[in-house]
This record gives C-alpha cells, sequence and structure tokens, in this order.
C-alpha cells in the first residue's frame, strides 16, 4: 500500500517540529523563562508551527499537486505537523521535567507569586472560591498535569495557525 506524500511530508516536518520544541523549550528554563508561563501571543510555537506548516504544505501543493491544495488537505496536513509536533513536545517536556526537579517546582513558586499579584476585582470577576481553589491545588502540580497543559496549549495554537496558513496556501484548479 503506497502511503501518502502528505502524511510522509507532514509526519517528517511536525517531527522535526517536536524535537525543535523541545530544545526551545528547555533553554528557555535555562535562561529564566519558564516556557509554561509564557503569554499565549508571544509563544514561540506560534513562528515555529508556522514556519513548518508552511513549508509542508507548499512542498506537499508545488511537488505532488501539480500546484493544487484544497482548503481539507492543507488542515489534515497542518493538524498532523500539531499533533506530532506537541506530542513530541509534551513527551520531551515531561521527560525534562522527570530529571530537573525545579521545572515543576519552578512553574508552581512562579505561578503563585503571579496569582498573588492579581488585584481585587480580578479575583472577584473570575470567583473567589475558584481562584482560591486553583491556588490551593498549584502545590499538587506535577509532570504529567504540565505536560498535559503543554501539550493542549500546543494543539490550541497549531489550530489557529493552521487555518490561517490553509487558507493563504490553498489553490483550487481553475475549471
Amino acid at each position: 500500500m503506497r502511503q501518502s506524500p502528505l502524511l510522509k511530508i507532514s509526519a517528517r516536518n511536525g517531527a522535526i517540529a517536536g524535537i525543535l520544541s523541545i530544545i526551545l523549550g528547555i533553554v528557555l528554563f535555562y535562561i529564566g523563562r519558564h516556557p509554561l508561563l509564557v503569554a499565549p501571543y508571544l509563544d514561540f510555537r506560534i513562528f515555529l508551527f508556522g514556519i513548518f506548516i508552511f513549508f509542508t504544505l507548499k512542498e506537499f501543493r508545488d511537488v505532488h499537486q501539480g500546484g493544487e491544495l484544497y482548503f481539507w488537505q492543507g488542515i489534515i496536513g497542518a493538524g498532523i505537523v500539531v499533533f506530532i509536533a506537541s506530542t513530541l513536545a509534551a513527551v520531551g517536556l515531561h521527560v525534562f521535567a522527570m530529571v530537573e526537579p525545579d521545572f515543576v517546582s519552578e512553574y508552581v513558586a512562579k505561578t503563585i507569586e503571579y496569582l498573588k499579584t492579581f488585584p481585587e476585582e480580578e479575583v472577584k470577576r473570575i470567583g473567589k472560591e475558584l481562584f482560591e481553589r486553583n491556588l490551593a491545588e498549584l502545590p499538587t502540580t506535577n509532570a504529567i498535569s504540565l505536560s498535559g497543559k503543554y501539550f493542549f496549549q500546543g494543539m490550541f495554537i497549531g489550530f489557529f495557525v493552521s487555518v490561517i496558513l490553509s487558507v493563504i496556501l490553498r489553490k483550487q484548479p481553475k475549471n
């Protein structure tokens, strides 16, 4: 059975993006910026996913499809890239968190420190009970919960990048 070029290209580029995501996450941690405490709109994965999705879809469109790319093909290819990259990054950061004990404890400490600076109006808007419950549960955070959070953040970021690039790169045959 012949494997789809879209699957092969997406899997290859997703694996490369995932490995780079692990490396960049570890580098961020060691330069003092915890990768899970970066604002979502400043997350390096927006740029990383954008590059790898762009080149995946462009290669598939131009090399294998004769210049044609349907939106659904773009979404599937981009989705594979994002899923593989997010999975590898989450697994890599989980392993890193098991090796580097400060990874989880620094996340907890910095998050608690940040939450304690919330103004009273924000706490009331969120709900005092919910806010205090989340603050109390924070010390029970572990490597599994952090890697799960990193995975879902990656999928969320990747979804929006996928839609945008699938629309930009789509080219349908002229009738």
